[in-house]
């Protein structure tokens, strides 16, 4: 077993979407600043509700996933389907946008604290235009290893080989046979290290959102994304010496499409000519026709 090492550690940049909420953009504040097959990476996180309660109004997307991660308080959402659900705190909700959907996601306040992220998973050039679907996983479902001492492994997707108890995710997207995304929510308690198996095929990443985490030659404070080199078998998660209450961090790992990538805002596709015509059929009112299945 060999750890793989940290390539580089990018401070996330603040910034505001939709009606003005206020996040950390991790990943896609520049074209460069991608993790193939990873787009984006938003983390939000505000006691005051006047950073995030005007939400996100409907907007259209088309040709990649979303995966919302909320961690306290709750996000009601609805689609031109008519489909509406309220993400509660601890579940997970995984929207293929696909050939295109048009959505809203409206923050809503649990003792004025909202904290989560949401993550643009990108779909191979064959899948783009496949019908957009939707699954809403509840806490209940997402797979809990405890660690001891009080720290935990949520895994939100994908497959962690722990010898004594494999931990499986409670599902993916249409990219799980492609890119094979490993994504989970992990804290690990002060004097404690622990070994997150990855497959050599991924690109992988921590963002770290509570606490420091041990960085080798520096701590890394939250609000920082820690990059790891292809050599490896695991990531090493450990708090600096001086974080007293530990480190919580969330893994992003995929398996590269190596496709080229064009992007206008919510339209992630291969061409501009692809993106051309994503515009115009916004335009046009016929962005997500024929009509979409959720499931």
């Amino acid at each position: 077993m060999s750890v793989r090492s940290i390539t580089r550690i990018l401070p996330a940049q603040a910034t505001q979407d939709g009606a003005g909420v206020r996040l950390l953009r991790a990943l896609g504040y520049q074209h460069q600043v991608r993790m193939d097959p990873f787009l984006m990476l938003d983390a939000f996180s505000s006691d005051d509700p006047d950073d995030y309660i005007a939400g996100f109004p409907p907007h259209p997307h088309r040709g990649f996933e979303t995966i919302t991660y909320i961690v306290d308080g709750h996000m009601r959402h609805r689609d031109h389907l008519g489909n509406e659900g309220d993400l509660k705190a601890g579940g997970v909700q995984w929207m293929t946008a696909g050939r295109g959907i048009i959505h809203e996601e409206m923050p809503q306040q649990e003792n004025g604290l909202l904290r989560g992220f949401q993550i643009w998973l990108n779909l191979p050039a064959a899948e783009k235009m496949q019908p957009a679907h939707y699954r809403d996983i509840p806490a209940a479902e997402i797979t809990t290893a405890p660690l001891a001492e009080g720290g935990f492994i949520k895994l939100i997707a994908g497959t962690i080989p722990w010898a004594t108890c494999p931990l499986e995710g409670p599902g993916q997207g249409a990219l799980a046979s492609i890119t094979q995304p490993l994504i989970a929510d992990i804290c690990v308690m002060a004097g404690q290290t622990v070994d997150i198996p990855v497959p050599a095929t991924h690109q992988a990443l921590l963002y770290v959102f509570e606490g420091q985490l041990d960085g080798g030659q520096q701590a890394v404070p939250a609000g920082h994304s820690v990059w790891y080199g292809p050599q490896g078998d695991v990531i090493r998660i450990a708090p600096s010496l001086d974080a007293a209450d530990g480190v919580r961090a969330l893994l992003l790992a995929g398996r590269p499409l190596n496709e080229p990538i064009a992007q206008y805002g919510p339209f992630v596709m291969n061409t501009q000519q692809e993106i051309e015509q994503a515009l115009q059929d916004y335009r046009h009112g016929v962005l997500a026709q024929p009509a979409a299945s959720s499931i």
